[in-house]
């Protein structure tokens, strides 16, 4: 069927706000580049689409930050690490099960984002959503924005893509790649629990401890460079199989299993990564629609499972739902320079490193931890489109290939870069320059100041 048109009207649209940065998203890479610009003393603005800071953290329910941390692990520090302590003293978070991090409380981890976001100054702009960039010619002077109050423009000097998904740099002309829906890596909806036996439970796991090795099971095949294999991970498979082998969930759900979160003394199993929906596309309303649901239904059996085997669980219940479904893998910036998989494997380095990240790769079959004191540079030039001025894009939408994706996708890898995407925004307005023009050695420097390890 040929897709149909309609001729809207011209229309005039009301600037409602002016400001120096600009940053849409306010997940861990959006938050992190408002509260760097913001620091060096420009005047910053976050958009958001929900009604809350946080993204991935708060929206999805994706509680574990920085899960890959063990003894040796070398990280960068900065206001990744401040997300994790300001949510400890804040009474936000608690020790994460399968490493040396602390799990950020999704609920909690709200007013966190709130408090950071006042406490720097930043003008807060929740529930309107990005629906065009304002252009003239190749550069970016604002966005359009849509919400209750109607069609409203925003301008700026300077604009952060922290959408996740590249959203403004490509419709804004940047050359972006998409992965193939069949590609994808699976999206997830993350639920949590209520009602479970803290005792009874953590019996179960020391008399039968699961690891790493044992994500390669059913559907799943998983890569690792060996010494993940016998480290524990808090991964639950034994539960679905059976409720298959027994009937009691239906034989075609065999992805469900995965990995739980937080065990809380008030009974709340919090962080259930339990459902993987493959061939869901992050960027199509319709797809995530019908994931959305799909994701709710698999949730309800996979709790079906942990009731009748799984100790501690007899007397669970669904406590709550992410507000969103996860998403992985959608669209990407074809950067100045894209990182590859060799970057992200043996350490890369770059002159214009603009913060530091563990060995730690997660995505398309392939898992490695770093417990080994490996790391790479996260270059400044993966954040730059080619073709579009005054825009920078942070988060996991960097330019890379897609093991590079697999370890820069990860939410403390957003903050790093949202950190350095706010430091070069704030630089790029005061000396009155491009992103590519921005003194990297100062922009370095500044990191460095603000509390980030860039080598």
């Amino acid at each position: 069927m040929p897709v149909q048109n309609i001729t809207e009207p011209a229309r005039q649209t009301p600037v409602i706000h002016e400001t120096d940065v600009l940053v849409v998203g306010s997940g861990p890479g959006g938050l992190a580049a408002a509260l760097a610009a913001a620091r060096c003393g420009v005047s910053v603005t976050l958009l958001e689409r929900f009604g809350c800071f946080g993204g991935n953290i708060t929206v999805v329910g994706v509680e574990g930050f920085a899960w890959y941390r063990h003894e040796a692990t070398i990280e960068a520090g900065g206001i990744g690490w401040e997300f994790e302590q300001r949510a400890k003293q804040m009474g936000a978070a608690v020790p994460e099960s399968q490493s040396l991090s602390y799990e950020l409380d999704s609920e909690g981890f709200k007013l966190v984002a709130d408090a950071l976001v006042q406490e720097a100054g930043i003008h807060p702009m929740l529930h309107r959503q990005f629906v065009a960039p304002i252009m003239e010619g190749d550069t970016i002077t604002g966005v359009i924005v849509e919400s209750k109050s109607g069609r409203e423009a925003i301008l700026a000097k300077r604009v952060i893509d922290a959408t996740g998904d590249a959203d403004i740099a490509h419709r804004a002309g940047a050359p972006t790649k998409k992965t193939p829906v069949e590609d994808m890596q699976a999206a997830s909806v993350m639920f949590h629990l209520a009602g479970v036996d803290k005792t009874a439970f953590l019996s179960g796991v020391y008399r039968d401890p699961q690891t790493y090795k044992d994500w390669s099971t059913g559907e799943w095949v998983v890569e690792t460079d060996g010494k993940e294999d016998d480290m524990f991970s808090p991964f639950l498979g034994k539960p679905f199989a059976r409720a298959i082998e027994d009937g009691v969930i239906p034989a075609h759900l065999n992805t469900i299993g995965g990995t739980w979160g937080a065990l809380h003394d008030s009974g709340e199993l919090t962080y259930m990564n339990l459902v993987h929906l493959a061939g869901c596309d992050g960027t199509d309303p319709d797809s995530m629609t019908q994931f959305e649901i799909e994701g709710r239904r698999q949730a309800m059996h996979a709790i079906d499972a942990l009731k009748k085997y799984t100790a501690g669980c007899a007397d669970a219940r669904l406590r709550n739902f992410g507000m969103s479904i996860g998403i992985r893998d959608t669209r990407k910036l074809d950067a100045q320079y894209n990182m590859t998989e060799t970057d992200v494997r043996h350490e890369a380095r770059f002159d214009d490193t603009i913060g530091i990240y563990p060995e730690f790769i997660d995505g398309y079959g392939v898992l490695i931890i770093p417990t080994t004191g490996r790391y790479m540079h996260i270059p400044y030039r993966a954040l730059l489109p080619k073709s579009v001025k005054n825009l920078i894009v942070a988060g996991r939408a960097i330019g890379g290939d897609r093991i590079a994706h697999a370890a820069t996708r990860n939410m403390a890898c957003c903050a790093v870069v949202g950190q350095g995407a706010g430091v070069a925004a704030a630089l790029s307005v005061q000396s009155n320059c491009g992103f590519e023009a921005v003194d990297i050695a100062q922009v370095q420097t500044t990191l460095e100041q603000q509390g980030v390890r860039i080598r």
